[in-house]
């Protein structure tokens, strides 16, 4: 999806609804089955805030540190907000990210399964959880890979009481990702996984044609991202 640096917050996140509306509708879906998160890291809190001022309310951050220093005020403001963490979750940062999002999309190994379990006890909460999958196979990214997943489901439910409520992926960059979606959707279906968060600003529209119920939009709504 192309953006114009000249564009305002509120027009940029109005092309994007329209654009989520057409994709949906070309494929017979309803535009409320789909969530816009807004991918918020690296972007201070007055890069934020008019998005929020814009009604936007679901947001995604990378590292629990980043998002601790920024949000908790921003929730003393606009207390509906609902945030996701999208990036690898570290064992010792559980119990702080639990306390923090309202969703962790990136369950993907039995430790940190173990670790959420204990967090959740102590804290008196539970995020909703999304296994995050490795449709790539690629042995630099995180995530489960295809042909473990369904164990690993298993054991969430069965060994620490999860409602896994979505799987997430991230396609390899250089390949065509609606094989990845595809795939997604399928190990969703097979275990009985009513949500799936995939696809970004380059290609959401393709993830909502295999049943994207969640899409992470960063560049789309913030522009570039200052990455020094």
């Amino acid at each position: 999806m192309n953006i114009s640096p000249k564009q305002s917050i509120s027009d940029r996140l109005q092309n994007l609804e329209l654009a989520i509306s057409k994709a949906a509708r070309e494929v017979g879906r309803k535009r409320d089955e789909i969530k816009l998160v807004a991918v918020s890291k690296t972007f201070a809190s007055e890069a934020i805030k008019p998005v929020l001022v814009s009604g936007q309310r679901v947001f995604g951050e990378n590292r629990v540190q980043e998002a601790a220093q920024k949000w908790p005020e921003l929730k003393q403001e606009f207390p509906d907000i609902e945030l996701h963490l999208i990036g690898p979750l570290q064992t010792n940062k559980t119990k702080q990210a639990v306390e923090l999002f309202e969703c962790i999309q990136t369950l993907d190994r039995p430790k940190l399964a173990r670790h959420l379990a204990d967090a959740a006890q102590a804290v008196g909460r539970m995020p909703k959880l999304f296994v995050q999958v490795n449709t790539g196979a690629e042995q630099q990214k995180a995530g489960v890979m295809p042909e473990h997943v369904d164990d690993f489901i298993e054991t969430c439910r069965k060994d620490y009481g999860f409602m896994i409520e979505g799987l997430m992926c991230i396609p390899p960059i250089d390949e065509e990702p609606s094989l990845h979606f595809a795939l997604l959707e399928k190990i969703a279906k097979r275990n009985d996984v009513r949500d799936l968060s995939m696809g970004m600003s380059a290609d959401f529209e393709k993830a909502i044609q295999f049943g994207a119920t969640y899409i992470r939009v960063g560049r789309a709504i913030f522009g570039e991202r200052n990455i020094n």
